[in-house]
């Protein structure tokens, strides 16, 4: 479903990635994880399109995105992958003048051209599913973050998305709201959605995957069974991670 090969991208003289292989089957919960600075987030906002990369290939659900690409064949492949990949950042971004039903149903009615009935519809379906469905008609700013990282994700699953990337999606969280979130995106996997979750938070990604690839340095240091690695880490970046765990 997913496929990267040889991804290297830098900014200015500074690399980020130096050539990360990753792949993600079909239904498969992964956890990208490593230190701050590893080069996380940028390896999955590349592989949704938000950023450029110098060499190496993204492949998503069959679209394949390459630094040959023209600007028209990019822009039109970047919006391919957009309508398969659903994205739910650290921050939420809600519009704040519109009501949690109204953010969700944004995107099927002026993206997808769905019928505004059918929209809210399948918006209220989906916030029943977050814990939110007595929230439709409430403002962001009345919600706490676990429940507008809720909506977030609520917006994001209204597009139906066959795959979905979450970028550190409870690191501005407190432990309870990280609970609500977690518990949600957990449910997320048991169903079989394919996802690749960047965290730096351990527990959360031993809660929410199956596999896990540890960065270091903008390379892929380490990948296996998420339990495997935990348990018995080969390199000394997952060691260090999981150490500094233990040691809090």
């Amino acid at each position: 479903m997913i496929d990267v090969s040889g991804l290297v991208k830098s900014h200015g003289d500074h690399p980020v990635l130096r050539g990360v292989d990753l792949t993600v089957a079909q239904g498969e919960a992964t956890a990208i994880i490593g230190a701050s600075g590893s080069g996380k987030s940028t390896l999955v906002r590349c592989i949704n399109g938000l950023e450029t990369f110098d060499e190496g290939k993204v492949a998503v659900d069959g679209l394949d995105l390459c630094c040959t690409l023209s600007r028209r064949e990019r822009e039109r492949t970047v919006r391919a992958i957009r309508l398969r990949a659903g994205m739910v950042f650290q921050q939420y971004n809600l519009f704040p003048h519109r009501t949690i039903l109204e953010n969700v149903i944004e995107g099927p009615v002026h993206v997808l051209k769905l019928g505004v009935d059918e929209a809210i519809e399948r918006a209220r379906k989906l916030l029943d599913r977050v814990g939110l469905g007595d929230r439709a008609d409430s403002r962001p700013r009345e919600l706490s973050g676990g429940q507008q990282q809720r909506v977030a994700i609520a917006r994001a699953l209204a597009m139906k998305p066959r795959v979905m990337l979450f970028d550190e999606p409870t690191s501005a969280l407190d432990p309870r709201m990280t609970l609500e979130v977690v518990a949600v995106i957990k449910d997320l996997a048991s169903d079989g959605l394919t996802m690749i979750v960047v965290t730096h938070e351990m527990a959360f990604a031993r809660n929410v995957a199956q596999t896990v690839h540890v960065l270091d340095e903008g390379k892929i240091v380490e990948s296996g069974p998420i339990c495997e690695v935990f348990e018995n880490p080969q390199s000394q970046a997952a060691r260090g991670l999981l150490n500094h765990v233990e040691a809090a």
